[in-house]
C-alpha cells in the first residue's frame, strides 16, 4: 500500500495487487491536481489505444463543505474514469466490467448520485423543461437533442457508478481491501494486515488550492470591457476554465463561475463584494462550482440567466447542499432573461439563446450603445461542432436528433457578427470546432475552452489570450472608483452632509502592492485606510484568526480613533486601492458629525465582532455597524440551555463556557466568538443538538432580521450546522 498527499484535502492510496487506486477527497479541480502529480498520465495500451491512467475509487469527504468551499465535486473525476480511462467505452481494454466507485456517508453518496445525474443531463424530462417556462413543442425538440447526446436513454447514475457506504465498522471496498471511519473525515484503509490512515479535514491554515499559479494583475473599471479570466477547460491543469468578467459603467459582472473563482478574483485585485452580478451559461462543474464563492458575499449578487438554465443550475446546486430551491434567493437576486430577445441588465443589454448541449446552456450576446453604434461581445461556451450537429439531422420529428431548420438556426447564431467573440473549440461530441468560424466576419475571434496548444490551422482563424488581459470596447472617462468610495462612506454615515464626506474623499487614494503590511499589530498608527478595491486580511495569529476583508472596510479604524495600539495586523492580499485618511482628521469628522461618542461607546462590540469568524470577514463597515447596534448582551447561569427556539437569531459567546450537546454527549466546546442558534434560522424542525451553559456566561444575541440579507453569514451557518449534525451521529 502507498499513500501520497496530493494537495490540501486530497490523498492518493494505491494497492496495485488489489487493482485499487483510491482518490481520497474530490474538491474542485481534483483531476487537475492528480495530473500535476503524475497520478493521471497518458498510456499506450497497444493496438492504437491511447488512454489515461487514474483512480477507480473516490472517497468522499464526510462534510459537503470545508472552509466555505464544496468538498465533494465528483463529476469530473467520474467522467475521467468513464471516458478518458475508458471504463465505459465499448471494446476498450479498460472496460472490464468494473464500474467507477464512490464511497462515503449515505448522505454524501446520495447527494453525489443526484449531482452527477444533473451534471450529465440537467433537466431530464419533458415535464421538467415545460415547468421551466418552455413551450411543449420546444421542450420536445430539446428532449430529442438531449436523448441524441445521451445515446437514446437517460440513465440513472447507479447504472454506471458503484457505491459503498462507509461506517465505523469495516466495509469491504473491493478485492480484500477494507475501510472504516475512525472519526469525522478520518479513515483507515487496510489490506492483508497493512493499514494507512487518511484525514480529509483541513487544518486551520489550509484551504483547497488551485493546480496552477496566477500572477497579480491590476484591473480597471471601464465603461464596457471584457477581462479574460480563463481560456482552459476542465482538464487543463495549467489554466483556469473558460470565463470572462465584463465591466460596464464601472461595475463588474462575471460570465460563469468556475473552480477557484476566489483565487482568480484575488489575482485580479477584485473582492467578492465588488461583483454586481453573474451571467450564467450552464451547470457543468467547470462553469458552475464557483457559485459557492458568490454565496460568500455581504450582498445578494444579481443572477442573470434564462429560467431554463437557472432551473437546471438550482437542481444541481441543491443536490450538493441541504438547501431547498427556494433558498437560492437567499444568496442571489434572480433576474430571468427572455431568450432570443435583448434584455436590460442595469443598462447593459444581453440576449441569451439556447446552445445545443447535453445540459441546458445559454449562448450570451452583449451590447452597449456608443457614438458609432453598438459595441458587441459574444460568449459561446460549450457549443457543439457543426459537423456533429449535421450528423444528428433527421427528417422524422418522432426520432431523436434535430431538424434541418434547427441546424440552420444554430449555424446562423454561431456566425452572428460582433465586435469580439469568444468561442469554445474543445472538440469532441459536446464542444466546438474552430473550423466552423473560419468565415466568421466578427472583428475579433478568441479561441478558448481547450487544454491543447493551438494548431496552425486554428491560429489562422482566431486569437488566443492570457489570464488578466482585457479588451476595451468603450473606454471610460469617469472615475468610477471615487463614486464607489463616496457610496461606501454615505452608507456608513447616512446623516453626514455631502461637504463632510467630500472632506474625507479629498484624502489621497493610494495604490498598494500585494503582501504589504498597512498596519502592524501592537503598533500605533497615524492613518487608517478605507478599502476601495482588492483584498486585505486582518491577522491575529495569537488566537488563530485570519479574516479576509473586501471593499467598504476600514483598516485600523478602531485603534486609530482610540490612538491605541492595533490589536491585529492588516495586510494586503492583492493589488489594493485604498483611501488613506489621517486619524486626526477622522476623529474630527466623527466629532463634527456627532457620532464620536456613539462610536467610542461601541468600540468593544466592534472589536469583538471583528474577531469572530461568522461576522468578521467580507462584511462592509456599514453592515457591521448595523450588527453592532443590534447586539444585546444576555447573561446565563451554569446549567441553562440556551433558548434558541424562542427567537431566531445568533448567540455569540463573549465570556464563560458553552457546549454543544447531542443527548448527554458534548460534541463541541465553544470558545470566545463562537456561536450557536444557526439551527433556529436554517431548520424548520428541531434536532437533538442543543447548547448548554457549562459555566456562567455572557452572550451577545443578534436577531435574524439584522443579517437576513448577508449571504456569507447564511453560508457559514449552513456549514456549521452540517458539521455539528455529523458530529452528533
Amino acid at each position: 500500500m502507498k499513500k501520497i498527499k496530493v494537495t490540501s484535502g486530497i490523498y492518493w492510496v494505491e494497492i496495485p495487487e488489489a487493482d485499487l487506486y483510491i482518490q481520497c477527497g474530490c474538491p474542485a479541480d481534483s483531476v487537475k491536481h492528480l495530473m500535476a502529480k503524475g497520478l493521471i498520465a497518458v498510456e499506450d495500451k497497444g493496438a492504437g489505444v491511447i488512454c489515461e491512467t487514474g483512480p477507480n475509487v473516490i472517497l468522499l469527504s464526510d462534510l459537503s463543505t470545508q472552509k466555505e468551499e464544496y468538498a465533494n465535486l465528483a463529476e469530473f473525476p467520474v467522467l475521467q474514469m468513464l471516458y478518458r480511462q475508458g471504463m465505459l467505452l465499448p471494446n476498450h481494454p479498460n472496460n472490464t466490467g468494473a464500474l467507477p466507485m464512490i464511497m462515503g456517508t449515505e448522505r454524501e453518496v446520495n447527494a453525489q448520485i443526484e449531482y452527477i445525474y444533473r451534471g450529465n443531463y440537467g433537466l431530464s424530462s419533458l415535464e421538467e423543461i415545460v415547468a421551466a417556462g418552455v413551450s411543449e413543442d420546444q421542450a420536445r425538440e430539446m428532449m430529442r437533442l438531449k436523448l441524441k447526446f445521451a445515446f437514446g436513454k437517460i440513465k440513472n447514475t447507479q447504472e454506471f457508478i458503484e457505491t459503498r457506504i462507509v461506517k465505523t465498522e469495516l466495509t469491504e471496498i473491493r478485492n480484500g481491501v477494507f475501510i472504516r471511519r475512525i472519526d469525522t473525515n478520518n479513515f483507515e484503509i487496510s489490506y492483508k494486515g497493512s493499514k494507512v490512515e487518511v484525514n480529509l479535514n483541513l487544518s486551520n491554515e489550509e484551504c483547497y488550492e488551485a493546480s496552477y499559479r496566477l500572477d497579480f494583475h491590476e484591473t480597471k473599471r471601464e465603461y464596457f470591457s471584457v477581462i479574460h479570466t480563463g481560456e482552459g477547460d476542465g482538464w487543463d491543469k495549467n489554466r483556469p476554465c473558460m470565463a470572462s468578467i465584463l465591466t460596464f459603467q464601472g461595475r463588474y459582472y462575471l460570465i460563469d463561475a468556475g473552480p477557484n473563482l476566489l483565487y482568480s478574483l484575488q489575482s485580479l485585485g477584485i473582492g467578492i463584494n465588488e461583483i454586481a452580478g453573474i451571467f450564467h451559461t450552464h451547470a457543468h462543474d467547470d462553469h458552475f462550482n464557483g457559485l459557492a464563492a458568490l454565496m460568500r458575499s455581504d450582498h445578494r449578487i444579481k443572477y442573470y440567466s434564462s429560467k431554463l438554465v437557472r432551473t437546471s443550475v438550482m437542481k444541481k446546486l441543491m443536490a450538493l447542499t441541504s438547501m431547498s430551491e427556494s433558498d437560492f434567493e437567499k444568496y442571489f437576486e434572480i433576474h430571468d432573461l427572455e431568450v432570443d430577445k435583448w434584455n436590460d441588465a442595469e443598462g447593459l443589454e444581453v440576449m441569451p439563446s439556447y446552445s445545443p448541449h447535453p445540459v441546458e446552456t445559454n449562448i450570451l450576446l452583449f451590447r452597449a450603445l456608443w457614438s458609432d453604434g453598438y459595441k458587441t461581445y459574444a460568449h459561446l461556451s460549450d457549443i457543439a461542432g457543426l459537423d456533429i450537429l449535421k450528423k444528428m439531422i433527421v427528417s422524422d420529428p418522432n426520432k431523436i436528433g434535430i431538424s434541418q431548420h434547427y441546424y440552420d438556426q444554430i449555424q446562423k447564431l454561431y456566425l452572428h457578427k460582433v465586435s469580439i467573440k469568444k468561442i469554445d473549440i474543445g472538440g469532441g461530441m459536446i464542444h466546438g470546432n474552430a473550423e466552423d468560424f473560419r468565415n466568421d466576419s466578427s472583428k475579433k475571434i478568441l479561441l478558448s475552452h481547450t487544454a491543447s496548444p493551438l494548431t496552425d490551422a486554428q491560429k489562422e482563424i482566431g486569437d488566443n489570450t492570457t489570464f488578466g488581459t482585457a479588451d476595451v470596447l468603450i473606454s471610460s472617462n469617469e472615475d468610477y472608483l471615487k463614486n464607489l468610495l463616496y457610496d461606501y462612506l454615505h452608507k456608513y454615515f447616512p446623516n453626514a452632509p455631502k461637504q463632510e464626506l467630500d472632506m474625507l474623499m479629498n484624502c489621497p487614494l493610494e495604490s498598494i502592492n500585494p503582501g504589504t503590511i498597512l498596519i502592524r499589530k501592537g503598533h500605533k498608527h497615524d492613518y487608517l485606510y478605507l478599502l476601495a478595491s482588492g483584498l486585505m486580511e486582518f491577522i491575529r495569529s495569537d488566537v488563530g484568526s485570519n479574516n479576509k476583508l473586501t471593499v467598504g472596510t476600514f483598516a485600523g479604524e478602531m485603534s486609530g480613533v482610540l490612538k491605541d495600539e492595533a490589536r491585529g495586523t492588516f495586510r494586503t492580499i492583492s493589488y489594493v486601492k485604498a483611501l488613506k485618511i489621517s486619524s486626526d482628521l477622522y476623529i474630527k469628522f466623527l466629532k463634527r458629525n456627532n457620532v464620536y461618542n456613539d462610536f467610542v461607546g461601541e468600540i468593544d462590540r466592534r472589536t469583538f465582532l471583528q474577531n469572530t469568524w461568522l461576522f468578521g470577514e467580507k462584511i462592509s463597515c456599514s453592515l457591521k455597524s448595523a450588527l453592532v447596534k443590534n447586539m444585546t448582551m444576555k447573561n446565563y447561569v451554569s446549567g441553562t440551555v440556551i433558548p434558541v427556539s424562542a427567537e431566531p437569531g445568533i448567540y455569540l459567546l463573549y465570556e464563560g463556557e458553552l457546549s454543544i450537546l447531542s443527548g448527554n454527549r458534548v460534541i463541541e466546546k465553544l470558545a470566545c466568538g463562537d456561536f450557536t442558534g444557526e439551527e433556529s434560522i436554517i431548520c424548520s424542525s428541531h434536532t437533538i443538538i442543543y447548547c448548554k451553559v457549562m459555566k456562567t456566561a455572557q452572550v451577545y444575541f443578534i436577531p435574524k432580521v439584522v443579517f437576513d440579507d448577508i449571504p456569507i453569514v447564511y453560508f457559514k451557518m449552513l456549514e456549521t450546522l452540517e458539521r455539528r449534525k455529523m458530529l452528533s451521529v
